[in-house]
């Protein structure tokens, strides 16, 4: 009998403590998200704001051509940003997370140090280094490597070199989190059972691994698709991103709804990503990679 009647207030002691991570979901996520997904329905006014015709030209304006390919490209400099973040993300958390403590701090001190700058600040001293007559370019003639200064600034692979350098730490940081918690009895139980360090590499240590380089991809694909301000300031606005698109709807075309509908899609191409990454991140789905 007493634990019948403790057992309730127990229940309505958690529910008081879960009460305001609902109370915040609710009115920053849900009604925020529905009110996008409403608004990607109604016909834009002819002067201002929008009226409460329902249509569904904003999505099929999406498969104009032009649109198709700002989609084609946010993706391809997606997958490129996530390409080059794995390659040097991945030694640079592998060996982190085999250093001792010591040293360890200190690589993840430099890891970290640049979240604690602005990021504006940040890509404005990229974009002096890139410029024509900047660091890079000095370096080259310096070099002999060039004759003549290379326009680097305000192209495609400069907004890939600010993509990289910004999403980086959010390679690093998984790939650390799982070499640290590996168990390190296995690698060498393959060792000893004939395996050479290749081997053992990609039958253990990459198998072990896999969960942190996933999440990797996730934390730098999503964001990649969205960073308007990169390519508005390092590829001066000739690389046109969906996120871009949605600024320019936003604020200069004012045409909210189809900014919605653009909105809306991004939304379920992050919640996609995501689903396949909660899939594949699965024990069973895991197995199958190797």
């Amino acid at each position: 009998m007493k634990l019948s009647q403790k057992r309730p207030r127990r229940d309505h002691t958690a529910f008081f403590m879960v009460l305001p991570l609902y109370v915040f979901t609710l009115i920053f996520v849900f009604f925020p998200l529905l009110y996008i997904l409403g608004m990607s329905f109604l016909k834009k006014d002819v002067l201002w704001g929008v009226t409460n015709e329902l249509t569904l030209d904003n999505y099929r304006m999406l498969f104009d051509p032009v649109y198709l390919k700002t989609f084609f490209d946010s993706l391809k400099l997606a997958f490129a940003t996530t390409a080059i973040t794995t390659l040097v993300g991945y030694p640079f958390g592998y060996f982190m997370g085999k250093l001792p403590p010591k040293r360890r701090g200190g690589l993840m001190l430099l890891v970290v140090v640049p979240f604690w700058t602005n990021a504006l600040v940040r890509i404005y001293g990229w974009m002096i280094i890139l410029r024509t007559k900047g660091v890079l370019n000095g370096l080259l003639l310096g070099l002999g490597v060039i004759d003549r200064p290379v326009k680097i600034l305000y192209t495609y692979g400069a907004v890939l070199i600010g993509m990289v350098y910004s999403l980086l730490p959010f390679m690093i940081l998984p790939v650390y989190s799982s070499v640290e918690k590996m168990d390190w009895s296995l690698v060498e139980a393959s060792r000893d059972l004939g395996a050479n360090a290749a081997e053992a590499f990609f039958t253990v240590t990459l198998k072990l691994t896999l969960p942190g380089v996933l999440s990797g991809f996730v934390l730098v694909f999503v964001p990649s698709i969205g960073l308007f301000f990169l390519s508005d300031l390092l590829g001066g606005g000739k690389i046109m991103l969906v996120g871009n698109l949605i600024k320019n709807q936003l604020l200069e075309a004012r045409n909210w709804p189809f900014g919605a509908a653009l909105s809306v899609v991004m939304m379920a191409m992050t919640l996609l990503i995501i689903g396949l990454y909660r899939k594949v991140t699965h024990s069973k789905d895991l197995e199958g990679f190797f």
